[in-house]
């Protein structure tokens, strides 16, 4: 389109939201033509910048993508801080209320109870200490500069002339934004942190089951790592007993648990589940993609690397792309950086420089564990003594309310987590320990020990990896890489490739492996050291001629002294991607940039390659009319690819949530399940009103889902791959019994134990009755992509502002691709139903031969203002799999500049 029409168009829509509005919507009255463009950022001309010591040249292209130009490292970050601030800063402000545990100023007393979590675990307060004690000197220095180009665009604008969302919360509750802070920046890595922590809510999972299933059923819930069928990360290294240094290959349940059940823990659950979307789902399916190949195997005869972090779908993105160029790089100014950064924070996180290029996939290491804490009102047992809390007092201001004031009790594990409302003020009532509780409560309190409660060095390594220029001087940022602990994949422009895993991962205690919460008044639970970085797998250049990440298993953990988890990812996508390369350089083949890309859009469903053959041998019975049965002949010949136009993709997903509904949902306890889904089952001693199943004498209790449907269980992951490639090869494993009664053996009448076939014949008559209902009788009219559905929500008044302001600020849906544990995943969340709930949030293709033939693209666009050229103007682009230009030279930024300015003192 062209870009006057273009224009043209994107001005009647704003004029004809307002005129709607001015008719008596919402705010409209209030607002106009001008509030809702008041915010938008001047990227011509020139601006004055207090505080460079030269100009700023601010180069944007025709996607507002900025690149910055500077003769300082301080004048870089300072004119970084006032471009985010031009495109991103409500997103930004955001971002820092939710980091201090401060919402509720901004949007009143919803808010309180996520705000005294997050003032428990004291995100805000930890990157204060960080700051204080822990960073270097020049990070401290760029951390101000950032702050005070943010300030210096609040000082020049306020209400509507930041963003149009500030026109609402200024009428609803007189809002002001305050002035940035450095620690402001630091904090965003404690969020991220806390999405990429790893097993937690596999372990509150794992207890919560205990109600219903039994040690060696649960078991059969979490399969081991099947390392001979999908690779890990690196091969089996070694590390030295005495130095504990890590070599490539290629180079030179505790005690005192018992089986009872723990069914509390659903309140922690319930209260993580309602920490704000922008954090991302759980679940096995939640990950992310990269890869390098080196140059022995591409075309261009240097590495290409590629990387999409799967993250919750947010609008705007949560990543900002961006270049950072010293104009004469040197050691006084040694930045000439480019890629995906965070709004808030300085400095690029993923991306290239002029030498070196990385990318980061979640190592998903086990860096959390609960403990259970014997307590009295004011101490908690420790090695048979009373020891007294640590304490604090928060105050939690409400907007157009009272404050509420909370007191923070900590034990020497962490803080109690358990305190934070009257619903889980009791959890650990029936905890599955030996040991009674005893003290005043009626149960144990539950504290949470997390690596990211610890100062550390993250925000140094951020800038070390963007002045990186070599495999040692990446290892040597990485060192310092502490939370979260991510897969760092490395090329260079020399033509090497190489893997570090880093991070802060604990040594357990022998007896604990992480999966179980564990007795906290027993020292010998205590966390030791961490495992130390120089014994953390590496590799550097192995023979294969490639490196895969893609939350797989890092190392076969039986050839590995540490453990660094027993919750991998199963490895679906990481052997699909090792198999697409694999299959492309066979008898001397290369790969090329448009094979990268090809791979990040592979859409292939590996669970329908594993179920499909037995879906069609099932004899389809009863059915007259063939309604089934033309169903069931949509998978016969399907190549098993989930494009948005299949059929088949349709009906086979619809038939793997029934599948796994009947087989595993049904059987788990209600704190597991969706929201809202209630089912008559066996009764957990007395937990309701109980009568008799069909005038059987079989005692039943209706029990309804109590899980967030995004994050309930079986989520259809890679994991429960796993679970039924164990179970398919059995006709008559219990699993297939799609009668509660009959599978908790209080139904002995052996007609209700159905067969695998029986059950699978079930879950395809349900899936045609579904989709017939959702999609129509026609099946000729079917399609994933009506089902599988994209719908971006602005992550704040999107999601809980009046309905028109919701209008004004979301876009969607757009129908998508690809799938659960696909190479191009599109998560959803089978018991919760096929909208798309977590996204590669961004993609990147780096070509090391040529940087500026490298191409990228972002979930939704480089601007946060609704209405913007640049609000959601890569999203069609990138639901299509396809990538955008990344000019990094002098010259090929300049000439695909759009629009340019220039910051001056």
């Amino acid at each position: 389109m062209p870009a006057r029409k273009k224009s043209r168009r994107v001005r009647y829509i704003v004029i004809t939201i307002v005129l709607l509005l001015v008719a008596g919507a919402g705010f409209g009255s209030y607002w106009s033509v001008s509030t809702v463009r008041a915010s938008f950022p001047q990227t011509s001309g020139s601006l004055k910048l207090d505080g460079l010591s030269a100009p700023v040249d601010v180069k944007r292209d025709a996607y507002g993508i900025p690149q910055l130009y500077a003769d300082t490292p301080r004048d870089l970050f300072r004119a970084q801080g006032y471009v985010q601030a031009q495109d991103r800063f409500y997103e930004m402000d955001v971002r820092r209320h939710l980091t201090s545990g401060r919402l509720s100023e901004m949007f009143g007393k919803g808010q309180v109870e996520t705000d005294a979590f997050l003032r428990t675990l004291n995100w805000h307060g930890i990157a204060q200490e960080e700051y204080n004690t822990k960073l270097d000197a020049s990070t401290k220095q760029y951390l101000q500069a950032y702050s005070d180009g943010v300030n210096a665009y609040l000082k020049e604008h306020s209400g509507a002339g930041l963003s149009v969302e500030y026109a609402a919360l200024k009428f609803s509750n007189n809002y002001q934004p305050e002035q940035w802070t450095p620690v402001d920046s630091v904090a965003w890595l404690k969020a991220m942190a806390w999405d990429l922590r790893g097993n937690m809510q596999d372990e509150i999972d794992r207890a919560l089951m205990t109600s219903r299933l039994s040690q060696s059923q649960i078991k059969q819930l979490y399969p081991a790592y099947p390392y001979d069928r999908n690779l890990p990360i690196v091969d089996a290294g070694s590390v030295d007993p005495v130095t504990r240094d890590y070599t490539p290959s290629n180079a030179a349940g505790p005690q005192g648990l018992s089986s009872g059940v723990d069914g509390q823990l659903a309140g922690i659950s319930q209260i993580i589940d309602q920490m704000p979307a922008m954090l991302g789902p759980t679940g096995s399916g939640i990950g992310s993609n990269s890869w390098v190949v080196s140059g022995a195997y591409t075309t261009t005869g240097k590495p290409l690397l590629a990387n999409d972090p799967h993250l919750a779908p947010q609008l705007p993105s949560l990543w900002y792309q961006m270049g950072l160029h010293c104009r004469t790089v040197s050691t006084a100014c040694p930045y000439d950086v480019a890629g995906y950064t965070f709004s808030g924070m300085p400095g690029v996180v993923i991306g290239h420089n002029q030498d070196i290029a990385w990318g980061m996939t979640n190592l998903g290491a086990d860096v959390t564990d609960l403990y259970l804490e014997k307590v009295t009102a004011s101490t908690y047992l420790y090695d048979g003594k009373q020891k007294p809390f640590t304490t604090r007092k928060e105050v939690i201001k409400v907007a157009g309310g009272k404050d509420r004031v909370i007191t923070v009790r900590s034990t020497n594990n962490g803080p109690l987590i358990s305190d934070r409302s009257d619903e889980i003020r009791t959890v650990g009532q029936t905890a599955p320990v030996t040991d009674a509780p005893g003290g005043v409560n009626a149960g144990y309190a539950v504290a949470l020990r997390w690596t990211a409660l610890t100062p550390s060095k993250t925000m140094d390594a951020v800038f070390e990896l963007d002045r990186a220029t070599d495999f040692d001087h990446f290892r040597t940022a990485a060192a310092d890489f502490a939370v979260p602990s991510q897969n760092l994949i490395y090329a260079d422009t020399k033509g090497n490739i190489g893997y570090q895993a880093p991070g802060q991962v604990p040594i357990r205690p022998d007896g604990d492996d992480g999966t179980y919460p564990v007795p906290g008044w027993d020292s010998h639970y205590k966390w030791g050291e961490n495992i130390p970085f120089k014994s953390m797998p590496y590799e550097y250049n192995p023979p294969r001629g490639y490196i895969v990440t893609a939350n797989q298993a890092v190392i076969d953990q039986s050839k590995y002294p540490f453990m660094l988890t027993q919750d991998w990812g199963y490895g679906t996508r990481s052997q699909r991607i090792n198999d697409l390369i694999a299959s492309k350089i066979k008898d001397g083949g290369k790969v090329s940039m448009d094979d990268m890309q090809s791979m990040q859009g592979d859409d292939s469903s590996e669970i329908a390659k594993l179920l499909v053959p037995y879906l069609l041998k099932v004899d389809i019975t009863n059915d007259k009319n063939s309604y089934v049965r033309n169903a069931q002949k949509l998978l016969e010949g399907w190549d098993y690819n989930q494009d948005a136009d299949s059929a088949a993709a349709a009906y086979f997903n619809a038939v793997w949530r029934n599948v796994l509904k009947l087989a595993f949902g049904n059987k788990l306890p209600k704190e597991l399940r969706p929201e809202g889904q209630c089912l008559r089952v066996p009764p957990v001693g007395q937990t309701g009103p109980v009568d008799n199943l069909d005038g059987k004498g079989i005692v039943t209790v209706q029990e309804c889902g109590e899980r967030d449907p995004a994050e309930a269980q079986p989520d259809g992951g890679d994991r429960w791959f796993e679970v039924l490639r164990d179970v398919l090869p059995n006709q008559t494993n219990a699993w297939w019994t799609m009668s509660t009664t009959a599978f908790f053996g209080t139904d002995t009448n052996k007609a209700h134990h159905s067969t695998r076939d029986q059950l699978l014949e079930q879950a395809m008559k349900d899936a045609r009755y579904e989709l017939t209902a959702d999609l129509g009788k026609d099946i000729n009219t079917w399609s994933w992509g009506r089902l599988h559905k994209l719908d971006l929500r602005n992550q704040t008044l999107g999601t809980d502002g009046p309905g028109v302001i919701k209008w004004l600020l979301n876009r969607g849906p757009w129908q998508l691709s690809g799938g659960e544990a696909a190479v191009d995943a599109t998560g959803w969340n089978a018991a919760g139903g096929y909208d798309v709930v977590w996204v590669p949030s961004m993609r990147m293709i780096v070509n090391l031969q040529d940087l500026d033939k490298s191409r990228w693209i972002n979930l939704t666009g480089a601007s946060g203002h609704a209405y913007n050229a640049h609000y959601t103007d890569q999203t069609d682009k990138w639901a299509n799999n396809e990538l955008l230009p990344w000019y990094f030279s002098d010259d090929r930024v300049d000439r695909a500049a759009k629009a340019k300015m220039a910051l001056t003192p």
